[in-house]
């Protein structure tokens, strides 16, 4: 009987601990935040000119920052069907998390445009020039496998 009480506080003791292991997870990889556009009809070149003109220089300003880690904007090749033109995707910095990924680059991209384009009037007239250029499509955050 004593054998039997002193197996059952070993497993007792043991198998919480045990059963923790095979619910741990693997270190969280890196965060993009994907945002998807599309130019308005007529403007696909008007757009693409935009991003490379006033988004790069406030880009390349977040990135040195240590807003995000780096940023690749693509289009989908010639006979796709999309329903975006511009897919923007943004890889953070590993160890965030998804909901806090978001917000974190939409704060260091505002503080960037700031520090850019400190005029508030050229801010308001950039983002006027963004309206009529393309629509937002939507926003995806992911995590990257490990």
């Amino acid at each position: 009987m004593t054998r039997a009480m002193l197996i059952g506080m070993i497993a007792a003791i043991v198998l919480p601990h045990v059963s923790d292991v095979g619910r741990q997870t693997a270190p969280a990889g890196a965060v993009f935040v994907a945002y998807y556009w599309r130019a308005k009809p007529g403007q696909l070149d008007a757009y693409t000119d935009y991003i490379k003109t006033v988004a790069v220089p406030i880009d390349e300003d977040a990135r040195t920052a240590g807003v995000f880690e780096e940023v690749r904007t693509v289009t989908p090749a010639p006979g796709i069907v999309a329903d975006w033109t511009h897919l923007r995707i943004f890889r953070l910095k590993e160890g965030l998390k998804d909901a806090a990924a978001a917000q974190t680059l939409s704060a260091g991209l505002d503080a960037a445009t700031a520090r850019i384009v400190p005029d508030e009037a050229q801010r308001k007239a950039n983002t006027a020039r963004a309206s009529g250029l393309r629509d937002f499509v939507r926003q995806e955050t992911w995590v990257e496998l490990r």
